[in-house]
């Protein structure tokens, strides 16, 4: 509790754009984040006016930046189970706690409890050799594999076109899982978020659009999307929540295929795919997910446009006009368009912000967001 305003204190573990953005959401209720930063010149760490500097691994520093909080979230899944497990026992209140984050943290739990609940998942199973990821294709191929533990923007995974592939990577001696590549026609995110009370909050389901493993759009709501299917990938996430124990924000990433969604990942932290509620939601889900961990009652998750498009800002290659003036000349072109800088180094390839648009139409909304993006990425 803050002695000097009477309202509770987050920790965040993780000092990145998504405990950045948390710390702004956390400002509206009073209240200024502690962050666990492994440097000073992380996203969240040159904003944040608690900030704690040290290492996610070690129980001691966790149990000390722990002290004096109502409650511990993170926005990442890197913390060891142990850890976790055992501030858990100290009488630590950690949002989401160890039973639920490890299926976000380890693909080979969370494909067997995905199954368990009867959830649909692609066909997959655990591999440990080069011959079990051919016996497991069975002559067709490409298959995907997946490290168990780690992976995000595209690490972590793998296609595999044959035999000699699947033993090049097995030669690594990362632990893996293998999935049947799923025929699909585009993906998607259902948000959703539940306190300890259990009261759950659902935000319109979403198109998310990849390149290179990395999200460089997301839709909101998504163009197209039969109505019984967005209801069913709904109810699928509020379903899982309930299941998993989460508190806090769960996003469900899915395939949308002709027989319907499958679950492709779980995150149980704010996600990239709900950066757009900033500005488009009336409750953005950085509140959301202190609200939950809070166990505040939940806020309006409802648009505040009919089409809301955010698009991830890259770092370019070095040179051309600086980042100032391209926001000179952004705001000047699309004075609509919202801008989120992280404060990043740049680098090629690197999210180091993103952009949300809102409008009327998706088509034009689209356009402007990847105009938008583009400039601020490359300086034209």
């Amino acid at each position: 509790m803050d002695t000097r305003t009477g309202l509770p204190v987050v920790g965040m573990v993780g000092g990145g754009q998504l405990a950045r953005m948390t710390h702004q959401a956390a400002i509206s209720l009073g209240q200024s984040l502690r962050v666990l930063s492994a440097s000073p010149d992380d996203s969240a760490a040159l904003v944040a006016a608690d900030v704690r500097i040290g290492t996610h691994a070690d129980l001691a520093t966790l149990r000390e930046f722990a002290k004096g909080c109502e409650a511990v979230t993170f926005d990442h899944e890197h913390v060891p189970t142990g850890h976790i497990e055992t501030l858990e026992a100290e009488g630590v209140k950690i949002f989401p706690g160890s039973r639920a984050l490890v299926f976000a943290q380890d693909k080979g739990l969370m494909r067997e409890q995905l199954a368990e609940l009867g959830a649909p998942v692609p066909r997959w199973g655990r591999v440990e050799s080069a011959e079990d990821v051919e016996t497991f294709a069975g002559g067709v191929w490409p298959v995907v594999a997946k490290a168990t533990r780690g992976g995000y923007d595209g690490k972590g995974v793998w296609t595999l076109g044959g035999p000699q592939e699947a033993a090049e990577l097995v030669a690594t001696g990362t632990p893996l899982i293998v999935e049947e590549r799923v025929p699909l026609r585009r993906e998607l995110a259902a948000l959703v978020a539940r306190s300890p009370f259990g009261q759950v909050a659902a935000y319109p389901v979403v198109e998310t659009v990849q390149r290179d493993g990395i999200c460089v759009e997301v839709l909101a709501p998504a163009p197209g999307l039969n109505e019984a299917l967005a209801l069913k990938a709904q109810q699928l996430a509020i379903d899982l929540a309930h299941e998993l124990g989460v508190v806090g924000l769960l996003a469900v990433e899915l395939f949308e295929t002709v027989d319907g969604i499958v679950v492709n990942e779980l995150a149980m932290r704010p996600h990239n795919s709900g950066h757009w509620t900033i500005e488009g939601a009336r409750t953005s889900q950085f509140e959301q997910h202190l609200r939950a961990v809070l166990d505040y009652p939940m806020g309006e998750t409802s648009l505040t446009a009919p089409a809301v498009v955010m698009a991830n800002v890259l770092g370019g290659e070095p040179g051309g006009i600086s980042i100032d003036e391209r926001l000179h000349h952004l705001f000047a072109t699309d004075p609509g368009a919202r801008v989120h800088l992280y404060g990043k180094l740049v680098r090629p390839g690197r999210k180091i912000g993103h952009v949300t648009v809102l409008g009327d139409d998706m088509t034009s909304v689209r356009a402007r967001a990847a105009r938008a993006a583009q400039w601020l990425q490359e300086g034209r």
